[in-house]
């Protein structure tokens, strides 16, 4: 156990953040940032970390659609993600290779082309605003990316759209929390959370207790066991996706897609699975073949590209695919956050929702995204 490990079981925290991932490490950074004092909790190399799974992609295109709540605060957090980058920047000294040149969806087909155009059209119209995007039939992409494949029918783009480097981000929020005060005891698993009377919770982890006003649920399908113990829920489950990562390549691909991306230091990053199979994260040689074929109907020069990893990984999902962001009644001080797109929402994890559990004021642009709305559904 390290130096700042053993100071910290002996400090007053005012809030404790149970997960390390990039949602609460978000979290945990706003929070420090604003001037807390700030414990995380983060089990280690053993949980099922979604950020082995991440694309690292800033997302907007095709998000909310039925939803124009999240379609805006998606928008909201694309948009600030400049400023973001900059400031983890000049704490950390850390590039976390962010690009917003645009992301593009490529389409197979026509009729594929035209359902993903048809979506976005309804998806604009929900929002009664501007939702900027552009329809590339196969000559205006070909003129973009030259090395996209003949039976690529066209693509769908968004300037909102980018991407960043998930490891990098994640060393950069961990040094950014540090430099602000935060303290860090990892390799603990949180097995129980009494709370305590007249208010504050005890979180246990079998080998050291915890007390603290405040606390945080981030811990991404942990959530599930956890928020019950403290008048919450989280209903999320685990959605596999497999991923291939190449050996480095010259460069080819300047817009991120959902399923290929070149990183900055040039290597192709394959994906595109999303599989109900329960706590497994292994791989599979049928998924891993149906990902390799369609990137190589895009991009026919991976054809002759080594691939030097894979791995799979669980991504956190709730019922409705939208975050969880709720204060427990039953337990006033403590919050679950949980989500999916947990890099494209990095900046308001640090900002908006950090002062909400801070200061308690709950943003208008939050109030939709409580667990009492499946009970709802479900009637």
């Amino acid at each position: 156990m390290g130096m700042q490990q053993e100071h910290a079981y002996k400090k007053t925290f005012d809030t404790v953040v149970i997960g390390g991932g990039v949602v609460g490490m978000s979290l945990a950074y706003g929070l420090s940032r604003a001037g807390e004092r700030v414990l995380l909790l983060d089990e280690g190399d053993d949980a099922y970390r979604a950020a082995r799974g991440n694309f690292g992609l800033v997302w907007v295109q095709g998000k909310g659609s039925g939803n124009p709540a999240y379609a805006r605060w998606t928008i909201a957090a694309a948009a600030q993600w400049p400023g973001f980058a900059a400031e983890l920047k000049q704490r950390t000294g850390i590039d976390v290779d962010l690009s917003q040149a645009g992301g593009l969806t490529l389409c197979i087909d026509d009729d594929e082309l035209e359902r993903k155009v048809r979506s976005l059209r309804s998806l604009r119209e929900q929002l009664h605003e501007h939702y900027a995007f552009d329809v590339l039939d196969q000559r205006r992409l070909k003129e973009m990316i030259p090395q996209v494949g003949d039976r690529i029918a066209g693509a769908v783009m968004c300037p909102l759209d980018g991407h960043v480097s998930p490891l990098k981000l994640l060393r950069a929020l961990f040094q950014a929390y540090e430099s602000a005060g935060g303290a860090l005891v990892s390799g603990m698993k949180v097995e129980h959370i009494h709370p305590q009377s007249p208010g504050g919770f005890l979180v246990d982890t079998g080998a050291a207790r915890f007390a603290c006003p405040k606390l945080v649920l981030a811990a991404g399908l942990g959530n599930r066991q956890l928020a019950p113990m403290v008048g919450l829920e989280a209903p999320v489950v685990p959605i596999r996706g497999q991923i291939m990562v190449s050996e480095r390549v010259a460069p080819f691909l300047e817009y991120p897609t959902l399923h290929v991306r070149q990183t900055r230091d040039g290597v192709v990053q394959i994906g595109d699975s999303k599989e109900d199979v329960g706590m497994d994260d292994g791989t599979t040689l049928d998924q891993l073949s149906r990902i390799a074929a369609r990137a190589m109907r895009c991009f026919p020069l991976l054809g002759n590209v080594n691939i030097v990893r894979t791995w799979g990984a669980l991504r956190v999902m709730s019922p409705d695919g939208y975050p969880i962001y709720q204060a427990s009644r039953d337990c006033p001080g403590a919050f679950v956050v949980t989500c999916h797109s947990g890099i494209t929402l990095a900046p308001h994890h640090a900002g908006q929702v950090a002062d909400w559990i801070r200061a308690g004021a709950e943003p208008a642009d939050m109030a939709g995204f409580k667990a009492e709305r499946f009970h709802v559904q479900a009637h």
